[in-house]
């Protein structure tokens, strides 16, 4: 320093570092001070903590007898004794006397006496004089300290500039596992190589370098004292500094919060199962269908409880049969399937959709057999042998890190339907008995669901069966027109029934169109459906006009007292090129014009079949060659969200682009309107006057 002065916490220029090392503090904890005598007795030194020990300044001590200035008079004798023995024999004195200070209070003080010497032989005494009380309260404190470093719950340490421990608490001797001679002088990396020693140090050093401490950090790991247990712990880092302020290391506590770790984790398993469950009661079992249901619970399970899932269906359950006896293979079909990221157990996995026997031994198959869920805790090679459907598949598991598998049947009313199985990879932790209770809960609701579905799919195809079996077969031959119709049965189960088409040859060469759409679904709808076509298909042979087919229409409807039904006859005469329509509460047909735009056709809309006593009415409009009409159930044009008139004026614009076959419009219409996940059933029908040459000509 430019001044001269030498920083205390710093060597000498020139000194050697590695002997002279920065002053401590212990001295000046001790408050010790210096006093020298002469041969007679007198004061000659005075240090500056003398006067906080005995009261007097330098100026008021140097050249007084010691004891005439620092003791009562009683004990003069004793004082002079003593040091008349530490000047004659050069035998040091150690002990405790009362002085009396300044302000002639009696304090306790321990001396250290010495005889010294100097180069032309005065003989001096050196007595070194520390407060009594304060030594007792350093003591005591140093013992306290010492408690509570040894005796303290927290695990304690201290780490020098290098990072390397110089004091270890017992405490945290049985946190890691080590003596704390397995510590001293050496790195925490050397000791921790369980934990993440990189982050550790890098976070020590930024403490030693800053100051600025690290508190309440939680670290999740494994030491020596439970190599095959995890432990969390709360690790704080703080710099320690001398009263002179230099640094003297840093240091670390931890305190062992396992059990609050576990019940928080605990806590948080329990919430993420609860919400599993809550998303697994709104998103299981959203429509009537068997396939999507068990690819819902697929989705549901991952990644929330499985890395991988895959839900197989007894072929047995879906045809409405009771299951195989015995403990042979079983026919699955594998329905369901997700995976929370890309990994080989999809290309080892059964195809969606496919069906397949699975042999006895897969752990798949004895879980249907038995109707008890399979848990293997931690797989080895054999497990996956028996979890995979051939040894390719198994090879692909074992790549994939599969590690954890569990199954669990799907029961309704007291018969498996079929199996979930659960496999973890990527997710370290295996399966446990938690694990099993909600996976069951999961498969327990989405049986009830595959139950109803796969019901409720029969049903449908009965119904369809049925609505196909009273629609026509293939078209008859017809004079002077050509017609192309379709049936599209409703997505969902409950739908199908009431929409019907008919084409029938008249005398004279006419034809009449129908198509009608009984309100109502499911089978008795299209049974009443199929008894409105017989009594039409006979009512046509007797030659009456639309309007009175209509009228005997509505009171076989009436008769049928649930059913009411909505329908549009037409009757098209090929040598006058009109035709003769009336409506009962159905949708306008629409006209195309050969070469002009699509247009609804006004017609009386006249009440549905079924009201009874109502009068119908027969319009008349002309259809010349190349003239399209279009006929067609609500379904077709009907949403829930959509106002009616616009989707009819959308049904017209796709009517306005460029035609093709008859076959190619009905096409467009039900993929430009219905399309997948229709609500209701469509029938279309679609007739075109053909243009021969005669017509062209005219034309």
């Amino acid at each position: 320093m430019g001044d001269g002065v030498t920083d205390p916490a710093r060597p000498a220029r020139g000194a050697d570092p590695s002997v002279i090392m920065p002053a401590g503090v212990l001295l000046d904890l001790l408050g010790v001070c210096a006093v020298v005598l002469d041969d007679r007795g007198r004061i000659v030194l005075w240090s500056p903590q003398a006067e906080d020990v005995f009261g007097y300044s330098a100026e008021e001590a140097l050249g007084q007898y010691a004891a005439s200035l620092l003791v009562s008079d009683k004990d003069h004798d004793l004082v002079n004794g003593l040091f008349a023995q530490v000047m004659a024999t050069g035998t040091p004195w150690a002990g405790a006397f009362p002085v009396v200070r300044r302000d002639g209070t009696r304090r306790l003080v321990e001396f250290r006496n010495m005889r010294l010497e100097d180069d032309e032989g005065a003989v001096y005494a050196l007595g070194m004089a520390a407060d009594q009380s304060q030594l007792k309260e350093l003591e005591a404190a140093l013992a306290l300290s010492d408690q509570l470093v040894s005796q303290s719950p927290v695990g304690l340490a201290l780490l020098d500039h290098d990072l390397r421990y110089v004091l270890v608490n017992p405490a945290l001797e049985r946190i890691n596992g080590r003596p704390a001679s397995d510590h001293i002088g050496r790195h925490p990396r050397d000791l921790l190589t369980s934990l993440d020693v990189d982050e550790i140090e890098s976070t020590l050093r930024r403490v030693l370098e800053t100051g600025v401490p690290v508190m309440d950090r939680h670290v999740v790991g494994r030491t020596a004292a439970a190599p095959d247990e995890d432990h969390a712990w709360s690790v704080s880092y703080y710099r320690l500094e001398g009263a002179n302020g230099q640094i003297l290391g840093v240091a670390n506590s931890v305190v062992d919060i396992t059990e609050r770790h576990r019940a928080a984790a605990e806590a948080e398993r329990g919430r993420r199962r609860l919400a599993l469950l809550a998303e697994a009661s709104t998103r299981i079992g959203t429509t009537l269908e068997v396939e999507k249901t068990a690819q819902e619970l697929a989705d549901v399970l991952v990644p929330g409880l499985a890395d991988i899932a895959a839900v197989d269906i007894l072929d047995a359950a879906l045809e409405l049969r009771r299951g195989e006896e015995g403990e042979g293979p079983r026919r699955f079909r594998a329905l369901g399937f997700a995976s929370a990221y890309p990994n080989q157990v999809a290309a080892a996995a059964d195809r969606i959709g496919s069906l397949a026997a699975y042999r006895a031994e897969r752990l798949i198959t004895r879980c249907a057999t038995t109707g008890r869920p399979i848990m293997v805790t931690h797989t080895g090679p054999a497990d996956l042998a028996h979890i995979a459907r051939n040894p390719e598949a198994a090879q692909l598991l074992a790549e994939a890190g599969v590690h954890s598998y569990l199954a669990v049947p799907l029961i309704a009313h007291n018969q498996v339907l079929g199996v979930v199985d659960l496999v973890r990879a990527r997710n370290p932790v295996a399966f446990d008995e938690d694990d099993l209770l909600l996976a069951g809960e999961l498969a327990a609701r989405t049986a009830i669901a595959v139950d109803n579905a796969r019901w409720h799919q029969s049903v449908r195809t009965a119904a369809e069966t049925l609505q196909r079996s009273l629609l026509p077969g293939p078209l008859p031959p017809l004079h002077g027109l050509d017609v192309a119709c379709r049936y599209q049965p409703a997505q969902s189960s409950s739908q199908v029934g009431g929409d019907w088409y008919d084409v029938l040859p008249l005398d004279g060469g006419r034809t009449a169109l129908v198509v009608g759409d009984v309100m109502g679904h499911g089978i008795d709808a299209a049974a009443a459906m199929g008894r409105l076509r017989t009594a039409t298909q006979a009512y046509a042979d007797l030659a009456l006009h639309p309007a009175e087919i209509l009228h005997r229409l509505d009171r076989t409807a009436f008769d049928l007292e649930t059913h009411i039904a909505t329908c549009v006859y037409a009757v098209y005469d090929p040598y006058r090129h009109v035709c003769r329509i009336a409506n009962a509460g159905h949708m306008p047909p629409v006209l195309i014009p050969r070469g002009g735009p699509p247009r609804l056709v006004p017609l009386p809309s006249g009440a549905p079949l079924g009201v009874g006593g109502v009068h119908y009415s027969t319009t008349e409009i002309a259809l010349g060659p190349g003239d399209r009409l279009v006929l067609y159930t609500d379904g077709l044009v009907e949403t829930r969200g959509d106002p009616i008139d616009d989707r009819l004026e959308q049904l017209l614009r796709l009517l306005s682009e460029p035609q093709g076959s008859l076959d190619e419009v009905c096409t467009r219409l039900l993929e430009g309107l219905s399309g997948p996940g229709v609500a209701d059933d469509v029938a279309l029908l679609i007739a075109e006057v053909p243009v021969t040459d005669g017509t062209r000509d005219a034309a």
